[in-house]
């Protein structure tokens, strides 16, 4: 997602926060654990970052806008030390006693996480001079969240009907095609309704409420407020399409120049007789209820079964791990088990795309074959072969896609 003055709203902020993450447990090795110094911390921060700074992950692109991870990392740093309200409430939050190294990277990531939007809201402002609170930064984030997985939805409708149906606010008959699917090709064209059904339909399709239904009052504004969503909506497909052609060579300069001063000429003319009599005035940014709302945690994940917690410490894997690695996608529907030994077969035990919450701690990998087994409860001969049945399930319904495609 973009929008005008943010830099930390694309999907290269994972690998930011990754980097700060990792460099933030070196860091904070050696400080005093229950109040860690700031100005330590930054320094420390600095050294760790400057050593990062030629690994793939550093030289990453961390935006469209040619910030690697490294400089964005880095820039946070910076405000961090400006703002000094986000670490004092990381160090409230460490004084409860010693966290090890997976809750700790949680810490200090919701701290970065909260920053971030803080930092973005502030240059939206300048960009804009309209009022902007993390917590609008983060509703624009969500509507995006929301755009791109109901088009997910409608791209593959016909395994999805049931949803989709809900979303559009009537039953798909067979073998009807509904237009809706054809007619979303970017965020200009999401109505700010199926926004609204598609929330109210995670419930039922994804076992948790969607962001506008849950007790949160985040987006209480919102849910009762379609035509902001709408606004919201085109706020920010305006922008992706103003700076998608950013790579462009300047076409200007191939109108004729008696041309060009013509136009600039009217433009002036335009804005002379347009603007408003008398002496000019700076107008008070006013804020909303949306702007208003105390920015609220994140929802914690929902507590995963005592007793696979239980089997997860007995191999090693740290606390939460059952609630936090939940396997997505295709593989959504089998076990944890399961899910993650089909991506150490298909993808090897170490890819870069795993998200942290998947490796174990101790080896920054997947874990073995034999930690999987051991937490599904069944033989290492066993979990093979529901792993191949998996992988097979995961090519036929490929092989099906491909067919209904051509």
């Amino acid at each position: 997602m973009r929008l005008p003055g943010t830099r930390y709203q694309e999907p290269g902020w994972e690998e930011v926060r990754k980097l700060l993450g990792q460099c933030s447990l070196a860091a904070l090795r050696g400080l005093d654990g229950a109040h860690p110094d700031l100005e330590g911390y930054v320094e420390r921060m600095t050294d760790q970052l400057t050593a990062q700074r030629h690994s793939a992950r550093a030289r990453a692109a961390g935006n469209g806008y040619g910030d690697t991870v490294h400089e964005l990392a880095v820039t946070l740093v910076v405000e961090l030390r400006a703002r000094p309200a986000d670490w004092d409430a990381l160090c409230a939050a460490l004084a409860d006693g010693p966290a090890g190294d997976a809750l700790l990277r949680k810490k200090v990531n919701d701290m970065y996480a909260v920053l971030r939007d803080r930092v973005d809201a502030d240059n939206y402002q300048a960009a804009c001079g309209r009022p902007c609170s993390p917590n609008r930064m983060y509703a624009y984030r969500m509507l995006d969240t929301a755009y791109h997985d109901v088009a997910r939805l409608f791209a593959n409708w016909r395994a999805h009907r049931a949803q989709v149906g809900a979303i559009l606010g009537r039953a798909i008959a067979d073998g009807a095609d509904p237009i809706e699917v054809r007619q979303l090709r970017t965020i200009h064209d999401c109505r700010a309704e199926w926004i609204l059904r598609w929330s109210a339909s995670l419930e039922d399709f994804g076992g948790a409420p969607g962001p506008l239904h849950t007790r949160s009052k985040r987006f209480a504004s919102l849910k009762t407020s379609p035509d902001r969503i709408g606004a919201m909506l085109r706020e920010i497909g305006d922008y992706e399409q103003l700076s998608a052609n950013r790579d462009e060579d300047w076409l200007q300069d191939l109108d004729d120049a008696s041309v060009w001063v013509e136009d600039y000429w009217r433009v002036l003319q335009e804005s002379d007789g347009a603007a408003t009599p008398g002496p000019d005035r700076i107008l008070e940014a006013r804020q909303d209820a949306l702007d208003a709302a105390a920015p609220e945690p994140d929802p914690a994940p929902a507590e995963a079964d005592p007793r696979l917690e239980t089997l997860a410490l007995s191999v090693s894997l740290p606390p939460g791990y059952v609630a936090q690695a939940v396997p997505d996608g295709l593989l959504a529907a089998e076990s944890l088990s399961v899910g993650l030994a089909v991506y150490a077969k298909l993808l090897g035990p170490d890819d870069a795309s795993y998200p942290d919450a998947w490796r174990d701690p101790a080896t920054g990998a997947l874990p073995t074959m034999q930690q999987l087994a051991a937490l599904a409860e069944v033989s290492l001969p066993t979990l093979r072969k529901r792993r191949d049945a998996a992988i097979a399930r995961m090519t036929a319904a490929f092989d099906t896609k491909r067919g209904r495609d051509a």
